[in-house]
């Protein structure tokens, strides 16, 4: 953390986060982004869309994230501290740092731990469903372990003709959401389109959303260093996607490249200096 240190010094400010210009951060353009031990020239374009200054467009703010940061990186941040009590200012090989939003990264983390291990339990159903296309009753049978935790348990009839083989004999139950037919029906189409991954239906995933907010940490939630490295930075190196929580909130983005920075700040130390130098020798 020596670079940090330095710039600290350089800058006259104590060491802790609180302090930090945001103003100033957003105005610092990144030139270097450090991946995988190297570091790698990343074009500008991919650094601005991951920047704070990208606020309109989140999915391509994703998009550049997932380019200059793997998984592994999130493990290897130091967690420089907590800002304005909701967010966290990380960094990341002692060359760029990272706001983290505490609530929305906690939020994805929950809901997709939801996602992967969440059984929903069914109810039978009085009135049994039957009826699909032949290649739908295939994905179907083929895919029994991803409906039941849907809460869709399936009973197989082989010896039935085809588009008879299959029938519903029990849909998800939930107080505040009521499932049916078109739920088993884009299962069917989610698994088509993901095969090999837990796919949910969407009032499922509405549902997951709310309680992995209400679990969240809150804004305004003071945390230690420590709950920040393990419990909120830690996680977010463990899910598949950990850009944008399932509002569409975004997670993190990119502050600033420190060499940049400096550079930035010694050439306005000196613009101000031959500034005042003008003022004292001015002569009419």
């Amino acid at each position: 953390m020596s670079s940090f240190k330095g710039l600290w010094r350089t800058v006259g400010r104590t060491k802790t986060v609180k302090s930090i210009d945001l103003a100033t951060l957003r105005r610092s353009q990144p030139a270097i982004i450090t991946h995988d031990e190297a570091s790698v020239q990343a074009p500008t374009q991919v650094l601005q869309n991951a920047s704070v200054k990208n606020t309109d467009d989140n999915e391509k703010a994703a998009r550049a994230l997932s380019r200059v940061i793997s998984k592994p990186d999130f493990a290897r941040m130091d967690v420089l501290g907590q800002f304005n009590l909701g967010f966290m200012i990380t960094a990341l090989d002692d060359q760029d740092l990272y706001i983290i939003d505490q609530h929305a990264s906690d939020e994805k983390y929950n809901f997709e731990t939801l996602q992967q291990t969440t059984h929903i339990k069914g109810q039978r159903l009085i009135r049994q469903v039957t009826g699909c296309h032949s290649a739908e009753e295939l994905t179907v049978m083929e895919n029994l372990d991803i409906f039941k935790a849907n809460g869709f348990d399936v009973e197989i009839l082989p010896d039935n003709p085809p588009t008879t083989r299959i029938r519903v004999i029990s849909q998800p139950v939930s107080k505040n959401t009521m499932f049916d037919k078109r739920d088993f029906s884009e299962l069917i189409h989610l698994i088509t389109e993901h095969p090999g991954e837990m796919v949910r239906c969407s009032r499922n995933r509405a549902m997951f959303a709310s309680r992995a907010c209400h679990k969240a940490v809150r804004i305004g939630d003071s945390l230690s260093k420590n709950q920040m490295t393990k419990a909120r930075i830690g996680h977010m190196g463990e899910i598949d996607q950990p850009w944008n929580c399932p509002h569409g909130r975004p997670t993190m983005r990119h502050l600033l490249n420190i060499s940049h920075f400096k550079q930035e700040y010694k050439a306005n130390a000196s613009h101000r200096t031959l500034q005042l130098s003008g003022t004292l020798f001015h002569t009419k």
